[in-house]
């Protein structure tokens, strides 16, 4: 990364957005020699501030990046260090076993060697046996062999008692002593042996008790403690510890054994409960281990390896009681609620260093994906349902739905626009999706929701396709399904299909999409700033998301316009209405034509100003698509005129020439055209030169037959005046009070379009 590549923001974006594995970014920060200070000195020295804010927001990506990295790195190798880390913990106990054997075995050796010596000094075998005779028939004990024998009937009592702290003592000033008369040989061979043999079995025999003890089911965390740290003292770390692993299991056990889920409704109850009690039982656990074992790595590592099974245990349980039923039916929020439960708990041990949370992930994963698709589906199927009875009538969503519960109805009619029962729907259960997903951010299930929601959303604009009359036998033949759904036959249906698409592309999806992650969730009290922040800082993923949807609601717009324009070019009994003898025929009769549009441009034009009035009550705070669906109608109409062939081979090739009227009435349709859409507001550049371009080919193929067409032709002023006056009479604002009162107002324009074309000619 040099310095160049922070030079613009184009440059910043082309290097930040390039694919790298994450060991090639993270390379200039492995270097030995890597300076921050120098490196942002480099690198924000000349860049702007919106350059630095891209910068930050890089490099905390990469971060994030790094940190699920090196997570994914331990979790993979983490079973074969916990299996090498028990393998070591053994090892060291049978290390431990085999030096307290060594040890006994040297005292042994040690007593037998000083016997052996004193025997050898003595004066011989019948010295000797008299002088041990005389000793032990005449010989009174001597202090330290009444102490001996005082000892060990005290260690005996202090056992029987259950005296371990007191018997700790004891067998701690025996070793002492033990160790003392072994260095000062105050004590005979025999009598030493016998001292550390009482030590040794007694010590055992306490080992066994406290052991025993910790197996009880009554024992309390205290007392589980106490014997766990006495066995610990007497030298038995690795059993000690496995011992309170084991206690604390029995004891989970135990208290799991009066839990019973009682169906998916209680789910949640009983994985709070569940859950509470095995993450508090691992957490005291970890706790104890620490107290007493410290941070020994032996134990630790036992105490993971035993986590991470009851984390395992546990998680089995959860799916097959709770997980697996609503997870096959699509109960996607009862999923994200028990699994959001689970984690949570588990999340809290990680500041006790035990990082649970991926056995769990991996257990619960594929549940999560099973519910989201089934959810997705139930999503098509309910909203299918709807759809095969909707009336396509927009309306304000009921109250009481889970987004609406809390609001109030001012904020809720400001927020929630008016939707048909079948968006209504499909809204509803598409933001609980999303927050439900969004809940569960640590599964990074954001992409794969919103692919599933573009689908779904695709599914529904199919259907609203298929609800468009005489859309239901092409689009099937495309393959997009066959689904019951209920025509809407006015044309405020058919723009409420509109509305719906669009109002869902537009807001509605978006806003639910954000909740997928935290990042994104917004105030609705914050409305305006939002919507300022999501303008200018919509993430790319949102922005290719809102691209999408808009070519879905384009999908739907087009399908509307291409009904519409057939409507209108053909008859009902299959004839085009929009032929080449509309104009081919007007040369052959002996009279002028009232000059007037063309009856077709007439229902174009009656039919574009009733949907801009239906649109302008429904797009309201949107009118830029209101226009866009005019302009796109307006166009697909022309655009069947200029590439009908039929059409142009009459005109241009037909046994009948196109005639001066004929060209007057081509040309005065077009006009009229261009100007209801003019100050309709809808005229594109695109269909006005389209419009240009017809107009130059009719008037070419005039020209092809010897006449000139500008000699024919009246003044543009003339086409213009037809033309406003047919749009006042069209729309009820024509005023014939300066005229005859037997003239009608095609009469004024036939009189008008004669004067033209006699001045037209004389020039």
């Amino acid at each position: 990364m040099d310095r160049g590549s922070f030079s613009s923001s184009k440059g910043d974006s082309a290097d930040f957005e390039q694919e790298l594995t994450l060991s090639d970014k993270l390379k200039i920060f492995k270097s030995s020699q890597f300076d921050p200070e120098a490196y942002l000195t480099t690198r924000c020295q000349a860049m702007s501030e919106n350059e630095i804010r891209h910068l930050c927001i890089y490099l905390v990506d990469l971060k994030k990046a790094s940190a699920e990295e090196m997570r994914k790195s331990v979790y993979a190798n983490y079973s074969a260090f916990i299996r090498t880390s028990r393998e070591i913990s053994d090892l060291e106990g049978q290390l431990v076993t085999l030096r307290n054997l060594l040890s006994t075995q040297a005292n042994v050796i040690h007593v037998l060697t000083d016997g052996a010596r004193v025997e050898s000094l003595s004066d011989g075998p019948e010295s000797s046996a008299k002088v041990d005779t005389v000793n032990f028939e005449d010989r009174e004990p001597t202090k330290i062999e009444k102490w001996l024998a005082q000892f060990i009937e005290t260690l005996e009592v202090l056992l029987a008692e259950r005296r371990v702290d007191e018997a700790l003592a004891a067998l701690d000033e025996g070793e002492n002593i033990a160790e003392e008369a072994r260095d000062q040989r105050s004590l005979t061979p025999s009598t030493l042996l016998s001292l550390q043999t009482s030590i040794m079995e007694q010590r055992q025999k306490l080992a066994d008790q406290l052991a025993e003890a910790t197996c009880q089911p009554s024992i309390s965390g205290v007392e589980l403690r106490s014997a766990v740290q006495a066995l610990k003292q007497l030298g038995d770390g690795p059993r000690a510890h496995t011992l309170l692993l084991k206690s604390h299991q029995q004891k989970l056990q135990s208290n799991m054994q009066s839990l019973r889920p009682s169906g998916t409704s209680h789910g949640i109850a009983y994985t709070t409960t569940l859950s509470q009690l095995v993450f508090c039982t691992i957490a005291q656990a970890a706790s104890d281990s620490l107290a007493i074992f410290d941070d020994e790595p032996a134990f630790a590592s036992e105490l993971v390896t035993w986590a991470v099974n009851q984390t395992e245990a546990f998680a089995l349980l959860i799916k097959k009681h709770i997980l697996a039923s609503p997870a096959a039916s699509g109960a996607l929020r009862s999923v994200t609620e028990c699994v959001q439960i689970s984690l949570g708990h588990c999340c809290l041990l990680e500041a006790r260093g035990l990082a649970l949370t991926p056995i769990l992930l991996k257990t619960f994963r594929p549940y999560i994906d099973q519910a989201l698709n089934a959810n997705l589906k139930r999503i098509e199927l309910s909203t299918a349902a709807i759809a095969a009875a909707d009336d396509w009538l927009l309306t304000y969503p009921p109250v009481g739905t889970r987004s609406l519960s809390t609001a109030s109805l001012g904020s809720m009619i400001s927020l929630q626009p008016k939707l048909s029962s079948s968006a209504h729907r499909f809204s509803t259960m598409v933001q609980e999706l999303c927050e439900d997903v969004g809940s569960l951010e640590i599964m990074q299930l954001s992409e794969q929701a919103l692919g599933g929601v573009l689908q779904s959303f695709n599914s529904y604009v199919n259907m609203m396709i298929n609800a468009l009359p005489g859309s239901m036998e092409t689009e099937n033949l495309e393959g997009s399904g066959s689904r019951i759904v209920k025509m809407a036959e006015s044309e405020i249906q058919q723009i409420a299909l509109l509305a719906n698409a669009l109002l869902l592309a537009d807001d509605i999806l978006p806003r639910a999409a954000a909740r997928l992650s935290s990042s994104q969730q917004w105030n609705r009290a914050d409305e305006p700033q939002r919507r300022t922040w999501d303008k200018q800082n919509r993430p790319p993923e949102q922005r290719e998301l809102k691209r999408r949807l808009q070519r879905l609601v384009d999908q739907l717009r087009d399908s509307f316009c291409r009904q519409h324009a057939l409507e209108l070019i053909f008859a009902e009994d299959g004839g085009v209405r929009l032929g080449a003898d509309m104009y081919l025929s007007l040369d052959g009769g002996r009279d002028e034509p009232e000059w007037f549009p063309s009856p077709i441009y007439q229902e174009l034009f009656v039919k574009l100003t009733r949907i801009a009035s239906i649109a302008s009550d429904i797009f309201v705070g949107r009118e830029r698509f209101a226009t866009i669906l005019l302009m796109r109608l307006t166009e697909t109409v022309i655009l069947w005129l200029s590439d009908d062939q039929s059409f142009w081979e009459d005109i241009e090739e037909g046994q009948r020439p196109l005639g001066p009227l004929g060209l007057q009435q081509f040309y005065l349709d077009m006009e009229f055209v261009i100007l209801f859409s003019s100050q309709g507001r809808y005229l594109s550049r695109n269909l006005h030169q389209v419009i240009k371009n017809i107009i130059g080919r009719a008037i070419e193929a005039v020209a092809a037959s010897k006449i000139d067409p500008y000699s024919v032709l009246p003044e543009d002023e003339w086409f213009a005046d037809v033309a406003q006056i047919a749009i006042k009479m069209l729309t009820g604002k024509a005023n014939f009070g300066n005229v005859e009162h037997d003239a009608s107002p095609t009469a004024s324009v036939s009189a008008r379009s004669a004067s033209s074309v006699h001045s037209h000619g004389s020039n």
